[in-house]
């Protein structure tokens, strides 16, 4: 049961608890406590299923405004101590050794991909939050994920309009490859993107067009299969942590929509580092540790 409606065993629970450093009791405005270990079950019983506040009153023997202050409470502190890990590339399990590790397993380290999470039709500002193509109102993420079943960068949100090759420039990364992206003798890695993103030296992606030579051709082929294995954590987020798939409880201004989907990539993260994923398990890598993972924190 623990599984199911926490996504964790007890024990990995309480592994979480101190590889997050939560507070020994997270004390709230209006004099609420909670201990470390119940609000992050609060947190993620919030995170797994889309449920209201008042299905969680039976299970946790508090009110409605008590479960809410204190979910916002662990909410805000895994974001605010944590989120740093989701928008940094200098860290060991990106070290050249490793990148070179997982270019020898699928030839490149990941892709950036936009993930569109839909949102409740917004008050305000509609016709910003409206993603035309995908026909749904929605806030975009840009998000890279790594060969060792990690989501090593996350961007966003920006309005649904937004083009994916905008958000490129917007979010950073590709000033941080050019640092880092490079195997132990200096030669460059990249990530493989949508067509929609442009070819640069660490940024690869499908050649588009109909006059495309053999070897373009046969190009596209070849990464359209790793294309699909790097996306399988975008549905195991979901899968996992199904809060994020309920548009009609996401609602821009009522709730921390952003905040919500950034940690519950991070509590993604922590459940690869304990119990592995299957991007991991398909290429033969394995993550860091989770005492590794959050140790990195900025």
């Amino acid at each position: 049961m623990c599984v199911l409606n926490f996504r964790f065993t007890k024990a990995d629970v309480i592994h979480l608890a101190n590889a997050l450093r939560l507070p020994d009791c997270f004390v709230c405005k209006n004099g609420t406590v909670a201990s470390k270990l119940e609000g992050l079950c609060m947190l993620l019983r919030r995170l797994a299923y889309p449920n209201r506040l008042t299905d969680m009153v039976q299970m946790f023997g508090r009110s409605k405004s008590e479960l809410s202050m204190v979910i916002n409470s662990a909410l805000d502190f895994v974001f605010n101590q944590h989120h740093s890990l989701l928008n940094n590339l200098n860290v060991p399990w990106l070290a050249p050794e490793r990148l070179n590790e997982m270019a020898r397993a699928v030839h490149e380290k990941g892709a950036a991909l936009d993930n569109v999470r839909p949102i409740s039709r917004p008050k305000l500002h509609q016709n910003v939050m409206y993603n035309g193509h995908k026909r749904v109102h929605a806030i975009k993420w840009q998000a890279v994920n790594a060969a060792i079943g990690l989501i090593v960068h996350l961007y966003g949100p920006v309005e649904g309009k937004r083009h994916d090759a905008a958000m490129l420039m917007m979010s950073g990364l590709y000033p941080q490859l050019e640092v880092y992206s490079h195997d132990g003798n200096g030669n460059p890695i990249a990530i493989y993107g949508d067509p929609a993103y442009p070819h640069r030296v660490h940024l690869q992606s499908p050649y588009k067009g109909v006059n495309l030579t053999d070897a373009q051709k046969q190009f596209n082929q070849s990464m359209s299969a790793v294309r699909v294995c790097v996306k399988w954590p975008f549905g195991e987020i979901v899968k996992y942590f199904a809060f994020n798939d309920f548009k009609k409880n996401l609602k821009i201004g009522l709730q921390s929509v952003a905040k919500i989907y950034a940690v519950s990539c991070l509590i993604y993260n922590a459940k690869v580092c304990l119990q592995g994923s299957n991007t991991a398990s398909y290429y033969g890598l394995n993550p860091p540790t989770i005492d590794e993972y959050f140790s990195q924190s900025i």
